[in-house]
C-alpha cells in the first residue's frame, strides 16, 4: 500500500476525532489563526451530535458546574470550566444562529429542536477558517518524532502520513460501536505511558433477570416519577419499565454510580406519603379497596402489578404490620440489578485518561509535550442533560488555547 507524506508545515495541530470537542477545538484554534486537520473516522463529523436528544442535540445545562460530574479528580474540571462557561456557550451558539430553550432541569436545545444545527456551526465555520475535516480518516499510530509527532491513518485506501507539533485526542469514549467508537483515545495514552482509569459504561439502562424479570416484562411501559438513590446519588425523574428491566433518566442517571453487585432504592411516590394518603382516604372510605387506591395514583396496569405484593384488603382493615410493609415497598423499594446494557445504549464511557496525567489548565499531558486530550476519553463523565456536551466544548476551547 503506497503511503502519502502531507506536508508538515500544513498544519499547526492534528485532531483525531470531528465529534464536539474536536469540532470547537478546531473552530477556536481558526479563531487564533492556527490550522488544524481533523481526521474523522466517520464518513461525516458529529455524529454523535447528530443523534443526542433524539436528534434534538441537548447541547449545554445552565447549571452546569463541576458537583455533575464523576472523576477521580472533582477538581480537574474548575479550571476548563472557568475559561469557558455556561455562558461561553450560550453566546457563542447564539452568535451562529442558535437560540437556546429550556426544556427540564436546566436543559438547552435549539428553538429549531435540529441537532443539525449545530454541526452546520461548526462544519461553516470550519470552511471559512480553512480548517480540513477529512472523513473516512482511519488513524492507525501515533508516534513521537523529533520535531513533534508523525500521524498514519487510511483513508479511501490509501495510507496517509502526516508530522505535526500538536496532537489533540478527541476521539470519544466506547459507547455505540456501531457510529464508530473505538478505544484509540485509551491506546494512545497507554502507549505514552499514561494511567487509565478503569471505563464502564455509564448513563445506561439496568438489567433484571431471574425470578423477578417476567414482573418487569408486563410492566413493561410504564413510566413513573420516582427518586432513586444509592449511597453515591439521588436524583428525581421519571423510570421507566422495560421487558428487560429499568431505563428512564433516573435509572440512566444513577447508572453513572452504581457498580455490579450493589443495589439501589427507588420511592415510587416521592412527593407523598402512602402512609397519609391510606389514612386520608380510609376516613372517607374505609370500604376501597387498596387496589382502588393504588389505582388512582399509577396506571391501572401498574397497580394490579403491585397488587401481589400488597394486602388483598380493604383500607379499614390494614393493621399497623401491613401499613409499615405498604410504607416500605412505596418508599424504599429495592432492586438488585443483574448488569446494564452495555456500550451500545450506554450514553456515555465511565474512567478514562486518569486527570492527574494532565494538566487542569491546558489538558496538555504532562509527560508527553504537544499530546492533549479533551472530551469523553478522558476521566471526566457529567450527569444526563448537556453536561457531557459543556464538558466537550469547554475541553476544546481550552486545548485550542493552547497548541
Amino acid at each position: 500500500m503506497t503511503t502519502k507524506i502531507i506536508k508538515p508545515a500544513q498544519f499547526d495541530a492534528i485532531i483525531i476525532g470531528g465529534g464536539a470537542c474536536g469540532l470547537m477545538c478546531a473552530v477556536q484554534a481558526g479563531f487564533l489563526g492556527k490550522r488544524t486537520l481533523i481526521l474523522e473516522k466517520n464518513d461525516k463529523p458529529g455524529a454523535k451530535i447528530l443523534i443526542s436528544g433524539g436528534g434534538r442535540c441537548n447541547y449545554t445545562n445552565l447549571y452546569a458546574s463541576p458537583q455533575q460530574f464523576i472523576s477521580q479528580n472533582q477538581h480537574f474540571l474548575k479550571s476548563a470550566f472557568a475559561q469557558w462557561t455556561v455562558d461561553d456557550t450560550i453566546s457563542f451558539f447564539e452568535t451562529y444562529g442558535i437560540i437556546g430553550q429550556e426544556k427540564t432541569l436546566g436543559q438547552l436545545f435549539p428553538e429549531s429542536n435540529k441537532a443539525r444545527d449545530v454541526v452546520d456551526i461548526f462544519t461553516n465555520l470550519c470552511a471559512d477558517m480553512e480548517q480540513e475535516i477529512w472523513c473516512d480518516a482511519d488513524v492507525k499510530d501515533v508516534e513521537q518524532t523529533v520535531d513533534g509527532f508523525k500521524v498514519t491513518f487510511e483513508r479511501h485506501g490509501k495510507l496517509n502520513e502526516v508530522q505535526t507539533p500538536n496532537v489533540v485526542i478527541a476521539s470519544g469514549g466506547l459507547p455505540i460501536a456501531k457510529m464508530g467508537a473505538t478505544d484509540f483515545g485509551l491506546r494512545v495514552a497507554r502507549k505514552f505511558g499514561l494511567d487509565i482509569v478503569h471505563t464502564a459504561p455509564a448513563l445506561v439502562p439496568l438489567t433484571i433477570t431471574g425470578k423477578d424479570q417476567p414482573w418487569y416484562e408486563q410492566l413493561s411501559g410504564n413510566s413513573i416519577f420516582c427518586r432513586v438513590w444509592n449511597d453515591r446519588a439521588s436524583f428525581d425523574e421519571n423510570i421507566l419499565f422495560t421487558h428487560w428491566g429499568l431505563s428512564g433518566p433516573a435509572i440512566l442517571q444513577i447508572s453513572s454510580y452504581w457498580r455490579p453487585g450493589e443495589s439501589i432504592t427507588i420511592d415510587l411516590l416521592p412527593d407523598q406519603s402512602i402512609t397519609e394518603l391510606i389514612e386520608t382516604e380510609r376516613k372517607l372510605n374505609g370500604k376501597k379497596t387498596l387496589l382502588s387506591l393504588i389505582a388512582g395514583l399509577y396506571t391501572r396496569k401498574f397497580a394490579e402489578a403491585m397488587s401481589y405484593r400488597l394486602p388483598d384488603k380493604n383500607l379499614a382493615s390494614l393493621n399497623k404490620a401491613e401499613m409499615e410493609e405498604i410504607d416500605e415497598i412505596f418508599h424504599n423499594f429495592k432492586v438488585k440489578p443483574a448488569g446494564d446494557k452495555g456500550y451500545d445504549k450506554a450514553e456515555v464511557m465511565r474512567g478514562g485518561v486518569n486527570t492527574d496525567e494532565l494538566s487542569s489548565r491546558t489538558l496538555e499531558s504532562k509527560k508527553v509535550s504537544g499530546l492533549f486530550f479533551g472530551g469523553e476519553c478522558v476521566d471526566v463523565t457529567g450527569w444526563l442533560g448537556g453536561y457531557n456536551f459543556q464538558w466537550a466544548w469547554a475541553s476544546g476551547f481550552v486545548i485550542a488555547q493552547n497548541l
